[in-house]
């Protein structure tokens, strides 16, 4: 009998926020009980609203948080990095990346990113809108056929997750098919189609409802507009510039090495199974790509200003400002711009999807860059993201003035 457990058939208030790629499909878990509590940090120093500098007592802090986070998450294998222009830096792995060979969690494993994939298609997206190749308020329907509404959700809507259109990984023969078979190939159009048979959920522009199925429609869009694939347009016009050579779009389930094993109970049994082998290709534009830790730290502050690490742009200041207006999604201190969110000051997004997380955030205030890659997805508590209590302990004790916090809305129901 397949397991249909509620964290299996979330959509978590949380996640969506952040962008979980998982398989959700219904309800909503509260935010990280404040229970939870890590070590409590030492005070910031008075009149210091940045971050803290990254003395070893500090670093000994954050190893503590990190741990507690691992033992009380049951978290395998977790790598953080923190940089701060003219401090020391923070990079640090704990754990292991493969249970059954004790191979140890290490800072150039490549680790799946999740929804992290959505910044990198709303860049390409942006980088067509500003060559005047297509236009934020055009409406996808220009472009595509078949989509519900199509003539009037723009392609600002469907980045802003303000489409109204259903989520195609919240939809049960979706979960059916991935987890009989995780290393089955899916194409856009079959992802498109487990969306399409449902009502839409909200009108265009009406409210935020995060949606998977907006950045396949981008993606096609993209490739459409481009005349590329869109892995191929990435590494042309993103990745190459930007010097990410440890980042790649992948066309199927592989995985460059070293690369660390993944862990997840969203399985057709709900018993926990290995993860490295799947396919990706269920997320695609949404959720496919693949990284490390130093190209994420690049990506953190490139994403975030709009400017590739050489000084050239990457996506010009009046579109990169319509990208960074992050309006509220309804969670007290967190927004959601184009493919890029704003939590309590913290500009990125994150990842989730079955056997792998990761979190990448920037400070602008003090260009700080915090990345947590780790290498499960299972909840705390059944509900709660690894990757949000990782993002939570570490800025409780780097800067207290800016707590990387997502508290479940009133309305949130299970």
């Amino acid at each position: 009998m397949p397991y249909t457990s509620a964290r299996l058939r979330r959509t978590a208030a949380i996640a969506v926020v952040l962008g979980a790629l998982t398989v959700p499909l219904a309800g909503a878990p509260a935010a990280a009980p404040a229970a939870f509590a890590a070590p409590s940090p030492t005070p910031s120093p008075s009149g210091s609203p940045g971050v803290r500098d990254l003395t070893p007592a500090v670093a000994r802090q954050l190893d503590a948080v990190v741990q507690h986070v691992m033992r009380e998450a049951d978290v395998p294998g977790v790598t953080v990095g923190v940089w701060t222009p003219g401090r020391s830096d923070y990079v640090r792995s704990f754990g292991v990346a493969n249970k059954a060979t004790g191979q140890k969690m290490s800072p150039d494993l490549y680790m799946r990113i999740g929804s992290e994939t959505k910044t990198f298609t709303v860049t390409a997206l942006l980088q067509l809108v500003d060559q005047g190749r297509v236009s934020l308020d055009d409406p996808i329907g220009k472009y595509l056929d078949g989509v519900p509404n199509g003539d009037r959700i723009t392609l600002r809507d469907l980045a802003g997750m303000r489409s109204g259109l259903f989520n195609y990984s919240e939809d049960t023969g979706f979960f059916k098919a991935l987890t009989s078979d995780p290393q089955r190939a899916f194409t856009p159009q079959q992802l498109l189609a487990y969306s399409f048979r449902h009502p839409v959920m909200s009108q265009p522009g009406e409210k935020f409802y995060y949606s998977n199925t907006n950045l396949i429609l981008l993606g096609l869009l993209v490739e459409k507009e481009s005349g590329q694939r869109l892995g191929d347009y990435l590494e042309q016009h993103v990745l190459g510039p930007a010097g990410m050579s440890h980042t790649l779009f992948p066309t199927g389930n592989e995985f460059p090495a070293p690369h660390a094993q993944g862990y997840t109970n969203q399985t057709a049994t709900g018993k926990v199974e290995e993860t490295a082998g799947w396919n990706p290709s269920w997320g695609w534009a949404a959720g496919a790509m693949i990284s490390n830790l130093d190209d994420l730290h690049t990506w953190a502050r490139t994403v975030a200003t709009g400017v590739f690490p050489d000084g050239t742009t990457m996506v010009g200041p009046v579109v990169q400002k319509q990208r960074l207006t992050t309006p509220s999604t309804g969670i007290q201190g967190a927004g959601y711009g184009l493919g890029i969110f704003d939590v309590q000051g913290w500009i990125g997004h994150n990842g989730s999807l079955p056997g792998y997380e990761s979190l990448t955030v920037y400070l602008p205030s003090t260009q700080t860059t915090v990345v947590v890659l780790l290498n499960t997805d299972i909840g705390y508590k059944g509900d709660i993201e690894p990757s949000t209590l990782f993002g939570q302990a570490i800025t409780r004790v780097l800067s207290p003035a800016h707590v990387f916090d997502l508290p479940a809305p009133a309305s949130a129901t299970r």
